[in-house]
């Protein structure tokens, strides 16, 4: 297993934690909680595979199904844990979130696309798994409030980018990637920094 499999996995159960907690606090069952958890992680990368033409990879061996489920079992043991701290789902939402991003441009990448594709695809793996979340449990999309959030996943394909140019390792740049997301996500939140509200217009 290389490292950008590891990445994959860790993100994988990072989403599906983050979608799990929200379900649980909507009061879903397990079976709900799963289905959500694993919308979460999976729905991103599905919709990535599916534009760049490809078997989407959770249907080519079923680790992905198995780690939600470790994330299920998780939170059914740790769920006072996790209910402790409000901010579990931030955190996790942020670490699946900069992980994601390096395995879609990675793999967008691999398939022979170019770098300004790769950003939207890293930004596509990312941030829809969260919109599909949000949806089914009746919330606004993170993506569409005056959060950094598909931003930050820019970003993060900006330092793949730059730390490819200079040719730093691969492990480098997918951490210094990966980082630069979850960083960003932190002190947006932290210091409140969000982008400006496009204001509606009436008509006279």
């Amino acid at each position: 297993m290389n490292f950008i499999n590891l990445i994959d996995y860790a993100g994988t159960f990072a989403f599906a934690i983050s979608g799990i907690r929200l379900a649980s606090a909507k009061r879903f069952d397990w079976f709900g909680a799963y289905v959500v958890g694993l919308v979460t992680a999976i729905g991103g990368g599905t919709t990535r595979d599916l534009l760049l033409n490809v078997t989407p990879f959770w249907m080519l061996q079923p680790s992905y199904l198995i780690v939600t489920g470790v994330a299920l079992i998780s939170a059914i043991l740790f769920g006072k844990v996790l209910i402790k701290f409000n901010n579990t789902f931030f955190i996790f939402d942020a670490i699946g979130l900069g992980l994601f991003v390096v395995v879609g441009i990675e793999r967008t990448l691999r398939a022979g696309f170019p770098f300004w594709v790769a950003i939207v695809m890293g930004m596509i793996t990312g941030s829809v798994g969260g919109i599909i979340r949000d949806i089914l449990i009746n919330e606004l999309p993170l993506i569409f409030r005056k959060d950094i959030y598909a931003l930050a996943c820019v970003i993060g394909g900006l330092v793949f980018f730059g730390c490819s140019a200079l040719h730093f390792s691969p492990i480098i740049t997918q951490i210094a990637s990966a980082g630069s997301v979850i960083l960003t996500r932190v002190l947006a939140v932290r210091f409140h920094i969000s982008l400006p509200v496009l204001k509606g217009y009436e008509n006279n």
